[in-house]
């Protein structure tokens, strides 16, 4: 009887699940016009009456609607509209995880602490209820990042309308990701410890710790590599230049020291993620040209002696100082707050940044920092046709009314289970007297 109800309870779940989730749209096959929209590029660029032609999944014009060039395909009239590439979210755990409370769906920890080959890949979910709610907002493309341990495992880059896994992937093990340990420490008092911040006395053997682990797996890929050791041969993409290492720290000392070791290391390309102070050592990051993944703008500042507004305007003081910058997500309800990524940056806009380079935080800049930008993140010929057009603003909400999106030049889908609710329930309030 136990069974029968847990076997239910299952196919309830994989139930709802599937019936939310959108058919992937097939490969383009029909060329596509945009005319008479405002276009933003992604690069601080903005071509007022635009013209955007696409086919066979590639952008093949970007100028002005007033040019005398045959229109291609299907022509949108997009007047007094704004068209956007499609937005890209950062240091994210979307499709890694489906519901909180129940275990079973949540797969983004994996047993160990020093784990580089293990791929949040493979446990990506392209079904997710999650994902599909990204898209309305025009976040198409995302980071899929591992959590917990000190090194978490590889990310990788996904597109948000497919199948599976394999069909989602369009940059395969971007980066390592490593937890760098704390200088200070909390205490928890839940735990019987003193509350407050002091030192954590195991800073030194915990950096340490990492550095024996990064050591010994530079030995073993200049050896012979026998015997045979998998985290080690997954670090081979650090020393060549062909993946980057995402240090997740965000005190002075934490970033500083993150920085120091890479050099030491040999470690070619570096990435601060969340970086609460890195505004506070910009000088050596733009210096050793390492770009910065912030967190996201709608949080409280993580230190009770820091601006009330410090998460507002950190885009604008690392940018300033010439960090190239992007917004990730990570903490609490990360996986169901992804949506919002371009109201962030609209958030850090309103903070002092410029609109066009506040987008730059989930476009181009994004795409920099991912290795995708030869790709994506930008509306030139030759990209990837991942792009949207919406009726205004897409950094402000009152505006983000997406009314038609493209992946790879496909035409794809903005129905989710909250507008299929939002429609049914619509028409049972306005109906009413």
């Amino acid at each position: 009887m136990k069974n029968q109800y847990l076997y239910n309870l299952l196919f309830l779940f994989l139930t709802i699940t599937i019936s939310a989730q959108q058919t992937p749209a097939t490969k383009q096959t029909t060329d596509y016009s945009i005319e008479g929209a405002t276009a933003h590029l992604g690069n601080g660029e903005v071509i007022e009456n635009s013209l955007i032609m696409f086919s066979n999944g590639k952008i093949a014009f970007v100028g002005s609607a007033l040019m005398k060039i045959a229109r291609m395909g299907t022509v949108i009239n997009a007047t007094g509209k704004h068209v956007y590439p499609g937005f890209i979210l950062a240091n994210s755990s979307l499709g890694l995880g489906e519901i909180d409370a129940v275990r079973a769906t949540l797969d983004a920890n994996e047993i160990g602490e020093m784990i580089p080959h293990v791929q949040s890949l493979v446990a990506y979910n392209a079904e997710s209820k999650v994902i599909e709610s990204m898209r309305p907002n025009g976040v198409l493309m995302g980071q899929i990042t591992p959590r917990g341990g000190v090194i978490s495992g590889t990310s990788s880059i996904v597109q948000f309308d497919a199948w599976n896994w394999e069909d989602a992937a369009i940059k395969v093990n971007d980066g390592i990701h490593l937890n760098w340990p704390q200088s200070f420490s909390e205490g928890r008092a839940w735990r019987g410890e003193e509350e407050g911040t002091k030192p954590n006395k195991d800073y030194l053997k915990e950096v340490e710790k990492i550095a024996s682990f990064i050591s010994n797996g530079k030995n073993y890929l200049n050896g012979a590599k026998s015997p045979k050791n998998l985290p080690y041969e997954a670090l081979e993409g650090l020393f060549n230049g062909s993946q980057n290492l995402y240090v997740h720290a965000g005190g002075v000392k934490e970033i500083t020291d993150a920085v120091n070791f890479c050099k030491e290391m040999g470690i070619q390309k570096l990435v601060i993620v969340n970086g609460n102070d890195a505004y506070k050592v910009a000088d050596l990051l733009v210096a050793n040209k390492i770009p910065v993944i912030i967190e996201r703008a709608h949080r409280l500042p993580n230190n009770v002696d820091d601006d009330y507004d410090l998460p507002y305007k950190t885009a604008k003081l690392l940018t300033e100082k010439g960090v190239v910058v992007a917004i990730g997500m990570e903490g609490r309800m990360e996986r169901m707050n992804s949506r919002n990524l371009p109201f962030y940056a609209g958030t850090c806009a309103a903070y002092g940044l410029n609109k066009e380079d506040a987008l730059k935080l989930i476009t181009s800049n994004a795409a920099k920092i991912l290795g995708i930008d030869a790709f994506v993140g930008t509306l030139e010929v030759g990209k990837d046709a991942t792009l949207f057009v919406s009726e205004g603003d897409a950094l402000d909400m009152r505006t983000n009314k997406l009314t038609e999106a493209f992946i790879q030049g496909r035409k794809i889908s903005l129905e989710t289970h909250q507008t299929e609710l939002w429609q049914r329930y619509d028409k049972k309030y306005s109906s009413q007297e």
